[in-house]
């Protein structure tokens, strides 16, 4: 609440699009103005269920509102690329859901037209701004786990499979390494940084995307085991293990959840319950975050800064190439 309020336009109506508008609408003073879709009926019903001021049949006019002073990105991986570089063309900061973009070089491309239009663009990897995180990043700094040695973390659901689908279409960069398994991967590179190795295994869909991959990211002496499937539904836990004590994440880790401190002992202390704010009304920190950063005129953010992003993206792209996913027109 205290984030100065914006005034957003969501590109792309849809599940996630309605759960952020959802989560800022309660938990914070940003107000959505206006949403733009391929197709007007759609864009209206969404309006009309969120009390959205304005639906546009285009995403052009949409950017083009003087009225907006931010842009969410909400559709498909495979749009995120062209549409964000359309709002930065319009000068608007964007916040794009994750994962960020196809790959590393499209991210790339990103941060240099939000770096030339003077704005923020701001990956919506939603776990890197939740409070339990922050405090996460105290306990690593302060050493309470000692050298760090291990970490595990999994995110894996059932999806009944839809060729046609997201989740399965490789035109719409399907496959649960962009949609689930980017959670697990940009959870190690907030705990341990790029990986000096990778090694992976996995299996693919029918439609050749991935549907279940392993991997494990090697840094220095430290090794992250992580896990994404569309086949089950997992545990969806992270930890981090060290040579003082190990850090427990309750299920599912990317939201707000409970802390779990254990020393070499085994003895456990709760060290944060689940906020007031559960689920994915944890969405609104994130629209926070980039509240606070245009009214600071700020260009990058400090939790987040483009050069992860792009770092997360090439880990997924040597994963892919291990794996053997490749996208149309990539």
């Amino acid at each position: 609440m205290l984030a100065p309020p914006l005034r957003w336009g969501v590109l792309a109506p849809g599940r996630i699009a309605a759960s952020f508008v959802d989560a800022i609408s309660r938990n914070t003073r940003q107000r959505v103005v206006a949403v733009g879709s391929r197709s007007a009926e759609r864009g209206q019903a969404f309006a009309d269920a969120h009390g959205i001021d304005r639906a546009y049949s285009s995403y052009e006019q949409l950017v083009a509102d003087p009225d907006i002073d931010v842009v969410y990105v909400a559709s498909p991986h495979s749009e995120h690329r062209a549409q964000a570089l359309l709002a930065l063309s319009a000068g608007k900061p964007v916040l794009v859901e994750k994962a960020f973009t196809r790959n590393a070089q499209e991210a790339q491309e990103v941060a240099q037209a939000a770096a030339a239009a003077g704005v923020p663009a701001l990956e919506a990897m939603w776990t890197r701004f939740l409070p339990q995180t922050d405090v996460v990043r105290q306990l690593l700094a302060d050493g309470a786990l000692g050298e760090v040695a291990t970490l595990l973390a999994d995110h894996g659901q059932f999806f009944a499979f839809e060729p046609a689908g997201r989740l399965f279409n490789p035109q719409l960069a399907g496959g649960a390494l962009l949609d689930l398994g980017i959670y697990p991967l940009s959870f190690a590179a907030f705990v341990l940084g790029e990986p000096d190795a990778v090694s992976a295994s996995g299996s693919l869909t029918a439609t050749d995307v991935d549907a279940q991959v392993s991997a494990i990211l090697t840094k220095g002496a430290a090794q992250a085991v992580v896990n994404t499937t569309l086949l089950a539904q997992t545990p969806t836990t992270a930890s981090i293990s060290g040579s003082a004590g190990r850090l427990e994440i309750s299920g599912p880790f990317y939201a707000p959840g409970r802390l779990t401190l254990s020393g070499t002992d085994d003895r456990q202390q709760i060290v944060r319950e689940p906020d007031a704010i559960t689920g994915h009304q944890g969405l609104c920190f994130e629209a926070a975050h980039l509240a606070m950063l245009v009214a600071e005129g700020a260009t990058e953010s400090p939790l987040l800064p483009l050069a992860e992003t792009v770092s997360v993206l090439r880990t997924v792209d040597a994963i892919r190439q291990q794996v053997g996913v490749r996208f149309p027109g990539e």
